[in-house]
């Protein structure tokens, strides 16, 4: 396949991953404002922040080929950066709601909607990320596949939110719910660490 039609499928890719989570943020953060849950909650956020890193790689994979190499090394680090950065903003604010939802014995609804919204995730995000991964090694954009990274990180908050969702809705076990926050955010915490460093090597 040429370049070019890897840059446009790059570019299909990210542009169903901010259309797909613009509406799952819209989504997540009614129906989990409406059940008090805060893993639902920093679902739809997460959502608004893949929304926000997508458009960046837009933006980089839009440009194509630049004849400056030196150009596009400094497009592929500020996407890269912003990606790590966005791990760590969600994950203070995830872990911080967690912990005061615990303190306070804030007992969220069930919400049926929620699990649904994890499933649908569950099911979308594997071959987004996969897709991703494989456009990103034909191209060679780390940009693109720390992108994926994130996608794949959406996976596993979908899995987290499924089961402190389904906890609560089947067993009235409230505390799953910001329990699985935390765990998000601590898993949030550790890929923006590692996406940070690899950054950081590839400077020296």
């Amino acid at each position: 396949m040429k370049i070019d039609a890897l840059y446009k499928r790059g570019l299909k890719l990210e542009y169903f991953t901010v259309g797909y989570n613009f509406l799952e943020a819209i989504a997540s953060i009614i129906f989990g404002g409406i059940a008090g849950s805060i893993a639902l909650i920093g679902f739809g956020f997460d959502s608004i922040i893949e929304s926000m890193s997508g458009l960046i790689l837009i933006w980089r994979l839009s440009r194509g080929v630049s004849s400056d190499k030196n150009d596009d090394a400094a497009i592929e680090h500020k996407a890269r950066r912003f990606v790590a950065i966005t791990f760590f903003v969600l994950g203070i604010y995830i872990l911080i709601e967690a912990i005061s939802t615990l303190a306070q014995n804030e007992i969220p609804d069930k919400s049926l909607a929620g699990i649904i919204i994890a499933i649908l995730s569950l099911i979308f995000m594997p071959f987004l990320a996969n897709a991703k991964i494989k456009v990103g090694k034909q191209i060679n954009s780390k940009a693109l596949l720390a992108d994926a990274k994130e996608t794949l990180a959406c996976m596993y908050l979908s899995a987290a939110l499924l089961l402190g969702l389904g906890c609560n809705y089947l067993f009235g076990f409230w505390q799953a719910d910001p329990i699985a926050s935390i765990i998000i955010s601590l898993y949030l915490f550790k890929e923006g660490f590692e996406n940070w460093k690899e950054e950081e090597d590839d400077e020296d």
